[in-house]
């Protein structure tokens, strides 16, 4: 029997850096994640609750909706 391969794992970065990366103020990514808000996004990398008032989000994530966004001229 071949032993699985670990998976890599993956980062999580918080809001402030999801921000820095993405361009997008706090109040805009929390829009984008608003189902009700004119200006949500499906396509945008959804949230993990890492506490109580704390969330994050995979790096990867984050990245690849960055680089669809280039794809897209957007």
């Amino acid at each position: 029997m071949i032993p699985s391969q670990p998976t890599p794992t993956q980062r999580i970065i918080r809001l402030p850096e999801t921000s820095n990366r993405t361009g997008k103020k706090r109040s805009t990514i929390y829009d984008a994640l608003n189902e009700k808000s004119p200006r949500y996004d499906p396509t945008f990398p959804r949230p993990l609750k890492l506490g109580a008032r704390a969330i994050g989000f995979y790096e990867s994530e984050v990245q690849a909706w960055i680089e669809s966004r280039r794809v897209m001229g957007a």
